[in-house]
């Protein structure tokens, strides 16, 4: 008669456990694409994005470069967007306009292909935050 209480606090003991390291897996956290490097980040990430917006829409590998793009715009805001030594500067500024610009149209439009005004905007803005980067500001 007495075992039931026993049962239940070993069950609660056993879920608890498995739910712990369930979430201590290493497998439920995506790693991170970003180096830690800016420079390095910032010329990867405007390489995937002008691949993303250049695409054709019958592209065979669309959704894989898009999937790709959306996780790097993720990974390098979340990295650099609470770096001091970074935030003040004009790339970063920049990128991150773009950066917002383009998340916004993925998260609106989806798959749709970008707006000829837009792409227009985000061409011209990762290559003045290429050309700055590699000049060193």
């Amino acid at each position: 008669m007495q075992i039931k209480p026993y049962l239940s606090r070993l069950l609660a003991l056993v879920l608890v456990l498995v739910i712990g390291l369930m979430g201590c897996s290493s497998t439920s956290v995506p790693k991170s694409t970003m180096t830690g490097e800016y420079v390095q980040d910032t010329l990867v990430v405007v390489q995937t994005l002008q691949r993303a917006i250049d695409l054709p829409k019958d592209a065979q590998n669309n959704s894989e470069i898009k999937s790709l793009a959306k996780q790097q715009i993720n990974d390098y805001i979340a990295r650099y967007r609470r770096d001091a030594k970074v935030t003040g500067r004009r790339s970063f500024t920049t990128m991150q306009t773009a950066l917002n610009s383009l998340a916004g149209y993925y998260t609106a439009y989806g798959d749709r292909p970008l707006q000829p005004k837009l792409k227009e905007r985000l061409q011209k803005e990762f290559s003045e935050v290429e050309l700055i980067v590699r000049r060193g500001a």
